[in-house]
């Protein structure tokens, strides 16, 4: 009986330490995956700039750039915060939504819009390497 019990605790424990030694077990991606991912990210972030850039969004030929020149000063890395605009704790693509339906007088955009997704792309990738600060202002 204490040998099948020995034998027992041996195997569980080589068991355990074989789950632990073994590489997690992950989605393989191949260089290539990696490659054509970036560069399908890449294009919408292009697509997101050349948005933020023009007046598009609007009905009166105001642009997201001329409020913030640039992306970075969006602090997308603050979001979800509290917006005195809009009264009460929002993500960023709200305040985008606030800020084209009142500055740019355009139609608010739908979260899953392709136009809104580029948007985000472009702002938060303008700020890659900035710690998230939710709330923060």
């Amino acid at each position: 009986m204490q040998s099948i019990k020995y034998v027992f605790m041996v195997f569980v424990m080589v068991a355990a330490c074989m789950v632990w030694l073994s590489p997690a077990y992950t989605d393989e991606f191949t260089e290539e995956d990696l490659k054509r991912w970036e560069q399908e990210f890449m294009a919408v972030v292009n697509e997101g700039e050349k948005l933020f850039h023009s007046s598009k969004l609007g009905a009166n030929t105001v642009s997201c750039d001329q409020c913030h020149p640039n992306a970075t000063n969006t602090h997308p890395e603050t979001y979800p915060k509290f917006q005195k605009q809009i009264g009460k704790v929002v993500m960023l693509f709200e305040m985008i939504n606030w800020c084209i339906q009142n500055p740019l007088e355009g139609k608010t955009l739908a979260a899953d819009d392709p136009e809104m997704i580029a948007l985000q792309a472009y702002i938060t990738y303008e700020r890659r390497g900035v710690k998230l600060e939710p709330g923060k202002h």
